[in-house]
């Protein structure tokens, strides 16, 4: 389920919502009804990054093996489709 909470309760019942995120649910955080966070795991949110690294990493070896160079607009249409193809 979902959890929605106030950011007030990231002070308040801080150790609540820590078992949460620690059982690997993230945690929504409102301030005055709108969203305002979410609170994830070290490991949710290594998960969410890591391979982001490695094809940055794997963009700057290519980009120094070729002199060839892709508009912004290529670039973000590749990204789109890439992430749309999961």
């Amino acid at each position: 389920m979902i959890q929605i909470r106030p950011v007030s309760d990231l002070r308040n019942k801080f150790p609540e919502i820590e078992n949460m995120v620690n059982e690997g649910q993230p945690v929504y955080l409102t301030k005055n009804g709108y969203g305002a966070m979410v609170v994830l795991s070290l490991e949710q949110y290594s998960a969410l990054t890591d391979d982001i690294e490695i094809k940055l990493d794997e963009a700057d070896r290519q980009a120094a093996s070729t002199d060839k160079r892709l508009s912004h607009e290529t670039v973000f249409a590749n990204a789109r489709r890439a992430a749309h193809a999961k």
